[in-house]
């Protein structure tokens, strides 16, 4: 499997997009899936859209080219081993 690129981006860029770019760095290692996960705001999405697989974002951001999946969850905990599976599932499609 070719590495993927994951872009995770929250409003800043900073405080919560770190949090979200920690746990799926920690899922796709154990799913054994190799991938950069790059964070930004939401706002630098369009410049950073190169090469990448799959888009995570804590706020509301949609593309049709790219899948997005809205990682609220992290934040809340809620639902966020199901966010996961989906990114995982993404990665491996």
């Amino acid at each position: 499997m070719a590495k993927k690129k994951v872009l995770v981006a929250c409003g800043t860029g900073i405080a919560t997009s770190t949090v979200v770019t920690i746990k799926i760095q920690e899922a796709l290692t154990a799913a054994k899936i190799d991938a950069d996960v790059v964070q930004c705001k939401v706002s630098e999405i369009p410049s950073k859209l190169d090469g990448v697989d799959l888009i995570v974002t804590t706020t509301v951001y949609e593309n049709s080219k790219i899948p997005v999946i809205r990682g609220l969850s992290f934040l809340t905990g809620i639902g966020m081993e199901k966010d996961l599976e989906k990114i995982v599932a993404t990665l491996r499609a």
